[in-house]
């Protein structure tokens, strides 16, 4: 299975299926504003805290290499305020990452000092807030499509097509504004796919450009960055959506001296030259999700579909999860062969299988038997408390079946020290893992997390009775 299996796992416990508590999608309530902390008060608790988008391309680390596309320039803040200061005085970034949609309303909570967003936020959202000067200025949004694909070059073009779109997207607005116009003309809207939330704006792009989703809408600049590390991406820069905007940091109104010292240092900042160079070195391999339902995987998928739904159903587990980690494992082939043994569709290693009870596993029926047992047994003896929704708590089960179990919770508790969210898997707890561990077991994680949200949008379609 090619996985950590650690001897504390054969020490079965019954399992207790938790109320399942889905992730929130859309802005979150702002809630009750506390007093802002200005740049004496920052001083004189020596920590800034900035919130940051929880995206891998605003912020992230990777074994101690920043790959965030605001990191560079946060530190480089850090460094300007602590310029010709008394030791005493000098502070110290505290990096608090949220999803884009709660990032304003912590802000007003007193969760953070500053918000570096890294993307463009909705004006809607601005109202209670101070802007800074530029970070990026005449920013568009950008149509991004798979190259080979049909090409744009007027927005009524669009006319019918969907736009897949991450939660509190500023191409929201914009593609209703367009939508306002092909209404006054009689042509059909602009139809918008809000993606599931443990879904970044560069998870988006890597499932266009496999071809799962037809098109989204992102800033120019993170185009251009992703695009470098997957060369399939077609950018199309001559469809114009919507004015220039500018990419700006954001404090409370009454924070006004650290408001003054952050436009300063924006004025002279310029980016190094070799900021992306980590970026692109650690991501170049990472963004390779396939269409796992391009004709002839569909029709693999089909062949092993009882099989699946068969054994997803006694352990009580979705059967697309099985499929969408046997199409990360083997492409959904029995015969695939890997390292240490491991073989067949859920790439099962014989001594594996035996530990949960299985003896055959060169069977399709033994494979994914094996692999459902030992999925649903790290579930009960570690992930099975309530405060896990559904989604979260199968992310964490993939991470200790690629990672190890102990390992996982360990980093779960590290989470927690530093004031991330331990039953949050993704953009959270990853983090960790992406420091201690680099990008292996994330990748992983994510791969088969886009696959099954691949499958679930055809669900209806799948689950159609076989043909006889």
């Amino acid at each position: 299975m090619r996985r950590l299996l650690l001897v504390t796992l054969l020490s079965l416990c019954p399992f207790t299926v938790g109320t399942c508590v889905a992730a929130e999608s859309g802005p979150s309530h702002h809630g009750s504003a506390s007093k802002a902390r200005d740049l004496p008060q920052i001083r004189a608790s020596k920590v800034l805290k900035v919130l940051v988008n929880q995206s891998r391309n605003s912020s992230g680390e990777v074994k101690g290499e920043p790959v965030g596309v605001e990191y560079y320039r946060l530190r480089a803040l850090e460094h300007a305020l602590n310029a010709r200061m008394d030791p005493q005085q000098r502070i110290t970034l505290e990096i608090v990452p949220r999803a884009k949609e709660q990032l304003i309303g912590a802000l007003l909570r007193g969760e953070g000092d500053l918000v570096a967003p890294g993307e463009l936020v909705d004006a809607a959202q601005l109202r209670d807030v101070a802007a800074s000067a530029p970070v990026l200025d005449q920013v568009t949004l950008q149509l991004v499509g798979r190259q080979g694909d049909r090409t744009f070059t007027r927005p009524d073009q669009l006319s019918g097509r969907t736009v897949a779109l991450t939660s509190a997207s500023a191409a929201g607005p914009v593609i209703e504004q367009i939508n306002q116009q092909l209404a006054l003309r009689k042509r059909a809207p602009i139809k918008i796919e809000w993606v599931d939330p443990t879904l970044a704006v560069e998870d988006v792009l890597e499932m266009v450009q496999a071809g799962i989703y037809p098109l989204t809408v992102v800033e120019r600049p993170i185009a251009q960055r992703w695009a470098r590390v997957m060369p399939k991406l077609r950018v199309n820069g001559r469809v114009a959506l919507g004015r220039p905007q500018a990419v700006r940091w954001y404090a409370r109104k009454d924070a006004v001296e650290l408001m003054l010292g952050v436009d300063r240092f924006l004025a002279s900042y310029r980016a190094p030259d070799n900021q992306d160079a980590a970026f692109e070195r650690i991501y170049r391999r990472q963004y390779r999700v396939q269409n796992p339902l391009a004709r002839q995987d569909r029709q693999r998928l089909a062949s092993v579909r009882g099989v699946l739904q068969k054994h997803a159903a006694e352990q009580q587990i979705d059967w697309l999860n099985l499929a969408a980690l046997a199409f990360k494992e083997s492409t959904l082939d029995p015969g695939a062969r890997g390292m240490g043994g491991a073989h067949g569709l859920m790439q099962v290693t014989p001594s594996a299988a035996q530990r949960v009870g299985v003896s055959d596993t060169a069977t399709v029926d033994g494979n994914v038997q094996a692999s459902a047992r030992y999925l649903a047994l790290i579930r009960r003896k570690f992930f099975s408390s309530p405060q896990l929704n559904e989604r979260e708590r199968m992310a964490f089960v993939l991470a200790a079946y690629n990672l190890g179990p102990e390992r996982v919770q360990a980093m779960r508790a590290q989470a927690r020290r530093r004031g991330l969210n331990g039953n949050q898997w993704f953009f959270q707890t990853e983090r960790i893992a992406m420091e201690e561990a680099g990008m292996g077991t994330v990748t992983f994680v994510n791969s088969v997390n886009k696959y099954f949200l691949a499958f679930n949008r055809e669900r209806s379609r799948l689950e159609q009775p076989l043909r006889r």
